[in-house]
């Protein structure tokens, strides 16, 4: 299994951020599969999964952006209604968290995955090896 990465940037909750952000990665040619942003209080953490994700790590640390690089796991999910509660009701049975997500559809709508960040990816992973799960591969991610 492989393990896909996140990159979450941190920042005030104000007009502006969020194009301050997607503007680094679209002058890189970096393009953006799969965002979040969750906002209390001001603040807020926006999470993008990227075609390049070490380039724009290191672009956006470049930047002065407060960035952080995150684990997480890709599973493949059928794009149809339940697809999502097939896959989490495998990982809730594995007493697998879900700390954070988001859905990336790949191949225009050929292929869903539900990406996940938990606490522990390695224990999570070994956990899921005996599941009939197809997971995302870093070199998918186009």
């Amino acid at each position: 299994m492989d393990k896909v990465y996140i990159i979450s940037v941190f920042a005030e909750n104000k007009p502006g951020r969020l194009e301050r952000v997607t503007k680094v990665l679209a002058e890189a040619n970096i393009n953006i599969l799969a965002f979040s942003i969750t906002s209390t209080n001001g603040f807020g953490v926006i999470k993008f999964m990227v075609n390049r994700c070490q380039e724009a790590y290191k672009l956006l640390k470049e930047k002065g952006f407060t960035v952080s690089l995150n684990e997480a796991i890709g599973i493949e999910m059928k794009d149809q209604p339940g697809g999502l509660y097939e896959v989490v009701k495998i990982l809730s049975s594995k007493g697998i968290n879900i700390e954070s997500a988001s859905v990336y559809v790949a191949e225009t709508r050929k292929k869903a995955y539900l990406i996940v960040e938990v606490e522990d990816t390695a224990k999570a992973m070994e956990s899921l090896k005996e599941e009939n799960l197809k997971f995302l591969k870093p070199q998918e991610i186009v």
